[in-house]
């Protein structure tokens, strides 16, 4: 008890800038708003007098507002990204993708290569062999194909 009733701002801002300075160190933002509420209590307590058992409370307070705010931007920020991302999403990388029939198709199921590999796929219409075609959905593993118009 009589460390935190000894403490002054300068350990409040210590304590801030040494998260601040293992947040250098790659922890990924864990230390980053510990460590800016760690230096808001200590320019807040050399500003005002506060009780230790208030220094605590305005640290922790201000440590889970702080790191709510930002998970909360963060969140949102990642949503929005991952919504446009087509890396390791195989089916959005799919969409768009052509290859030239190798056998007649007849609407309705068919398999069709691309790349290295073959594909279940459907058409609505009746495709000759040696046709351009592109995919223009996927429904879990089985394309959706359509001529390519020229």
């Amino acid at each position: 008890m009589e460390f935190f009733e000894q403490m002054n701002h300068w350990h409040w801002l210590t304590l801030g800038l040494l998260l601040l300075a293992g947040e250098l160190l790659g922890t990924a933002g864990y230390f980053l708003w510990i460590g800016l509420s760690a230096v808001t209590v200590g320019v807040l307590y050399a500003v005002i007098p506060l009780s230790w058992q208030l220094q605590w409370v305005s640290f922790a307070v201000f440590s889970l507002f702080a790191t709510w705010l930002w998970w909360r931007y963060q969140h949102k920020k990642d949503e929005t990204s991952d919504a446009k991302r087509a890396l390791n999403q195989k089916d959005k990388q799919l969409i768009g993708q052509t290859s030239r029939l190798e056998e007649d198709i007849i609407a309705g199921s068919c398999r069709i290569v691309l790349g290295d590999t073959t594909w279940s796929a459907k058409s609505f219409q009746d495709i000759p062999k040696g046709t351009l075609v592109h995919v223009v959905s996927v429904d879990g593993i089985i394309l959706t194909i359509e001529p390519i118009k020229k």
